[in-house]
Order: C-alpha cells, then structure tokens, then sequence
C-alpha cells in the first residue's frame, strides 16, 4: 500500500483537525490510529515504563477530546497534529509523575507481590528498555527543561525542527540552537541520532 505524502498527510491532518473542532468524535479515533504509536514511543522516552507509556496515550487522547469539546484551539497551523499532541503527552507524563510520587508513600508500605512465574522473553525485554531508558532518562533529566523539551521532539520523536518550534512555540533558531547545546553535553548520548541534516 502506498504510503501517504507529506502535503497527503497535512491535508488529512487538518481535516481531521477540523471535524474534531465540530465534535467529531471518529476524526479523534482517526488521529489515534495515525499518531498513537508516536505517543506512546515519546511517553516510553519520558517515563521509560511501557505501561506508564500506555496510560500517558490513554491520557493524551482523552484530554484532547475534552480541550475541543471545552474550547477548541483554532485551526491547525502546523504541517501536522503530531507535534500538538506530543505536547499534550509531555505535559500528561508530567500528570502522572505528580500523582506517582504521591502515592509512593503508600506503595512503600505495601507487601512486596509474589514471584511472576512468568519467564516470556517479551517480559525480560521490557524490563531492559526500562532498564536502559531509566539511566538515559537520569542523564537527560540533567538539561534545563527546554532543552530536554526539544530534544524530546526532534530527537527521540523525529519532529524536524520547524515542526518543533511549531509545537514549542518558539523561533526555529531557538530550537537548532538548544540541539547544538545538548550535544556538546551529551556527545555520547547523541552518537546514534542523526542530528546533522536537523541542524543543517
């Protein structure tokens, strides 16, 4: 099947953009199917728990629906809707963070749960990606937010840098200027991403 060109992919956006601002509630249920996974791989990034990663998109979709049934936004300005919701997923992932270190207390207190018998190679996979994406979520946590903002969207999540500076709100500069930063901070970090052609 052929896939859908960029000017393709806008103009689908941006309809269902659109039918989202009259209430539509498939154009929602059409945007999840285009963008969920995109959410839960920024959300994964964030919290590096896949299960947090499925709340944050349950989350993220279901607040979306309540802004545009509450006040919906004007229209859709960017190439895409993508980077509009990965912003409500950070700000999501920042939810439930909150509510997680309330009860941590409480889940101090809880009896550890029994052995999982279950040995599944899928199950030891999940535990590395959290395993590794805690340590580089511990590294990343050291940025300033902004600059941890963006690289959140361009590097892990593949906006190009106008599409972030779209999302951020801020001049494309700002954005290319933030990734040089994080790269001479991180060197090590970066060394599988791309990032020359976003800042050329």
């Amino acid at each position: 099947m052929a896939t859908a060109s960029a000017g393709e992919g806008s103009a689908i956006d941006r309809e269902l953009w659109d039918r989202l601002r009259v209430g539509d509630h498939f154009a929602l249920g059409e945007l999840f199917d285009r963008y969920a996974d995109d959410v839960r791989a920024f959300a994964f990034r964030r919290t590096a728990s896949w299960s947090t990663a499925d709340d944050v998109v349950q989350a993220t979709f279901l607040s979306t629906w309540r802004r545009f049934q509450r006040n919906p936004p004007g229209p859709l300005t960017g190439a895409s809707a993508r980077g509009w919701l990965l912003i409500v997923a950070g700000n999501e992932c920042r939810t439930l963070a909150r509510a997680a270190s309330r009860l941590r207390g409480l889940v101090d207190r809880l009896p550890d749960p029994a052995p999982d018998d279950d040995h599944a190679p899928d199950v030891a996979r999940r535990l590395d990606d959290e395993r590794r994406m805690s340590a580089i979520r511990r590294a990343v946590a050291k940025l300033p937010r902004h600059e941890r903002e963006t690289l959140e969207l361009v590097v892990w999540s593949g906006l190009t840098t106008a599409e972030a500076a779209e999302a951020l709100g801020v001049p494309v500069g700002t954005v290319k200027a933030r990734l040089h930063r994080t790269r001479r901070r991180f060197p090590d970090l970066l060394t599988r991403v791309a990032l020359n052609e976003e800042l050329s």
